[in-house]
C-alpha cells in the first residue's frame, strides 16, 4: 500500500469491455486498494495522460499502466513507444496485460520499456490469481515513485 494510504491509480488501456470489466472485478475482489481508470486505446490513453479534453481534464497521474497490445487506432506497442519517449511520462511503469504469448511480443515490449509482461490466462481462477500476484508485486513489494501532480 502507498505510504499515504491513498488508493493506487491504475490506468487500464483495454479495448475489450469484457476484459476491462474482468480486470476491474479481479482488482476489487483481490482487495487491491486501487482506483482504476479505463480507456479503450492508445489515443485515449495519451489524452488521459496529457489531461486533454473535457473528459480527461482532471485525470490523475497513474502509478501503473496496464496495457493491452492489440487495440484499434493506436495499439499498445505504439502507445508504449510514445510514452517512453516522453520525459514527463516515461517513469510511469507499464505492464503489458494481453492474450499474446508470442515471444516476439514479449521481447519487443521489454525493448520498448515495459516493466512487465503478463499473458492473460483464459481460465477465470488463473486470471484472478494473476491479478492478485500482480497486485502483491506492484503494490506490496515494489516501491513506486511518488505521484507528480
Amino acid at each position: 500500500m502507498s505510504e499515504d494510504h491513498r488508493p493506487f491509480i491504475i490506468l487500464l488501456v483495454e479495448d475489450s469491455p469484457a476484459d476491462a470489466h474482468l480486470t476491474e472485478v479481479a482488482i476489487s475482489e483481490n482487495r487491491i486498494l486501487a482506483k482504476v481508470h479505463t480507456v479503450h486505446d492508445g489515443i485515449e490513453a495519451l489524452e488521459f495522460l496529457h489531461r486533454q479534453g473535457e473528459r480527461f481534464a482532471n485525470a490523475p497521474r497513474p502509478d501503473l499502466t496496464l496495457l493491452d497490445l492489440n487495440m484499434p487506432r493506436m495499439d499498445g506497442r505504439k502507445f508504449l513507444a510514445t510514452i517512453k519517449e516522453d520525459p514527463e511520462l516515461r517513469d510511469i511503469p507499464v505492464v503489458i496485460l494481453t492474450t499474446s504469448d508470442v515471444e516476439r511480443d514479449i521481447v519487443a515490449s521489454y525493448h520498448l520499456g515495459a516493466a512487465g509482461f503478463v499473458t492473460k490466462p483464459v481460465d477465470l481462477d488463473q486470471f484472478m490469481k494473476a491479478i492478485r500476484d500482480l497486485g502483491d508485486y506492484w503494490f506490496a513489494l515494489v516501491r513506486l515513485p511518488s505521484s507528480k501532480e
